[in-house]
């Protein structure tokens, strides 16, 4: 495989508030914090919408936004998008994220990217930089 040669934040966020994404991931008001072929950090604000009874964020709005980051470092490695689908996703909620947050960031990194199939791993942190979920997954390219 050729080298990788990567996008830019800017290429990614308009990726990202394209109908690429379903109109409800765009709702998410994910912005793209940092990039680099392979990896990419996201910033998620912390709205009263995405808040559940218990105070805290809910794990639906985490895993979306884990999910939809990860189709980011999948593009930026590949230097822009290719129709992929996910085949499976597996996150671990170790803390809450407050609901009293303005944001968690999002870092996902690909692990291996194949011809057919792409691994990659997602850490959401709270505002205090604590480690809130972990997620591993696997892409299907399309």
């Amino acid at each position: 495989m050729a080298d990788p040669v990567g996008m830019s934040l800017s290429s990614l966020q308009e990726m990202l508030d394209s109908p690429l994404f379903a109109a409800w991931v765009r709702d998410l008001a994910l912005r793209v914090a940092e990039v680099r072929p392979g990896e990419v950090h996201l910033a998620l604000p912390v709205t009263a919408r995405h808040v559940h009874g218990g105070g805290v964020v809910c794990g639906q709005t985490l895993m979306a936004a884990a999910d939809t980051a990860m189709v980011l470092a999948v593009s930026s490695q590949l230097g822009g998008f290719q129709p992929m689908t996910t085949v499976q996703l597996q996150t671990s909620f170790l803390r809450p994220v407050p609901g009293t947050d303005t944001e968690a960031r999002v870092i996902a990194r690909v692990l291996r990217l194949g011809k057919s199939l792409a691994f990659g791993e997602i850490e959401v942190h709270d505002a205090s930089g604590r480690l809130a979920a972990h997620s591993t997954t696997t892409y299907a390219l399309l």
